[in-house]
């Protein structure tokens, strides 16, 4: 994508707060118009920061921050015209549901009649109902949560930004909003930015995921290719679960590669960073991607299964490889073979799905 197509553009954008250590370095990225973007990573990433550095509360140390070409690096963020939700919802105690969504119409200095269509439109988008005269001390988190997402709606801003929204809301209410930020992000059309440290979170709802470590992304990808296709150790590690094996690559073959494991055993996979003969190396497979097998063959492992668990949806065996971490398969409830525990099976990788890591 193009400059001139991108909503935001962050171009060498650095952060430092004790100028020695970089919280953001070099940050080049590209915002498109009306796609949910989810900013993942650990605990100070940087992700947070970035999202604050766009908002306008945190100022880069170096780079610049454009938006529709125009930079705003200087702009003060009530200039920006963004819309915001923390995880702590940030209501007016004092005020109504209604005079909480109309603040920012209030502050823009709309009349009236404008102000309290607009605050009905939003309450309605958030089914509300009538709730517009009761205060937040007599909401739910998640009826809180969905105030603090109209009030960032009311003004039609152009983007939304929201730090980890849904963080205070219990399990089963949390994937219920993420389902229903969702639909609501494709009706409207507006740009959304999420950041999020939950892996899960941010492949159900983006369209596309930033993932960062040590104040850089590791990468930016659509979620299907993030999740199939890590192009790094730490993303395959972030991202989803892996079974992961140490071994040593045997030989080079375009772009595969064949790897030896510490039992003897050799298997070909994908050389995702150019690892060379000789190395020791990472192997990775999704758990759902392994196979049990009747009859050895390429790409197959013997281990000895540990333990049985169940998930309500699905099952995981954890099986012992020696001198290697824990196996995990994911298998369907419905499997007819199942397996029991202290058995010895036969595993296949398929090479299609096995990643070689440097």
């Amino acid at each position: 994508m193009n400059k001139t197509q991108a909503l935001v553009s962050f171009t060498g954008v650095q952060k430092t707060y004790d100028g020695i250590n970089l919280v953001v370095r070099d940050l080049n990225l590209d915002i498109r118009q009306g796609e949910f973007l989810s900013l993942l990573g650990p605990s100070g990433s940087g992700k947070t920061t970035t999202l604050m550095m766009l908002a306008g509360f945190e100022s880069p140390t170096a780079g610049e921050i454009s938006l529709n070409g125009v930079p705003i690096t200087r702009t003060p963020p009530h200039k920006r015209n963004f819309g915001m939700v923390f995880q702590n919802y940030a209501l007016f105690p004092h005020m109504t549901v209604a005079d909480n969504i109309a603040y920012p119409l209030t502050v823009r200095k709309l009349p009236a009649a404008e102000r309290e269509a607009k605050v009905a439109r939003a309450i309605d988008m958030v089914q509300l109902g009538r709730m517009g005269t009761r205060y937040p001390s007599q909401l739910s988190g998640g009826q809180q949560q969905r105030v603090a997402l109209a009030r960032a709606l009311v003004f039609d801003p152009q983007l939304v930004l929201m730090d980890e929204p849904l963080g205070a809301l219990d399990k089963q209410l949390r994937e219920h909003m993420q389902i229903e930020l969702r639909a609501l992000h494709r009706r409207l059309g507006v740009t959304f930015v999420y950041v999020t440290h939950d892996q899960t979170e941010a492949l159900t709802m983006s369209d596309r995921v930033a993932v960062f470590s040590d104040g850089q992304i590791q990468q930016i990808d659509s979620v299907d290719r993030l999740y199939e296709t890590p192009v790094n150790r730490f993303v395959a590690g972030f991202v989803g679960d892996r079974t992961v094996m140490q071994a040593e690559v045997i030989r080079l073959d375009g772009s595969q590669c064949e790897v030896r494991l510490p039992t003897g055993v050799q298997m070909r996979g994908f050389n995702v960073n150019g690892a060379q003969v000789g190395e020791t190396v990472q192997c990775g497979i999704r758990p759902e991607r392994l196979q049990i097998t009747q009859v050895p063959a390429a790409n197959t492992f013997e281990t000895r299964v540990a333990d049985i668990m169940y998930f309500g949806d699905h099952l995981r065996l954890r099986c012992e490889l020696p001198g290697q971490p824990d196996a995990t398969i994911k298998m369907p409830l419905a499997h007819h073979q199942l397996p029991k525990p202290g058995q010895t099976i036969q595993v296949h990788a398929p090479e299609e799905h096995l990643r070689v890591y440097r």
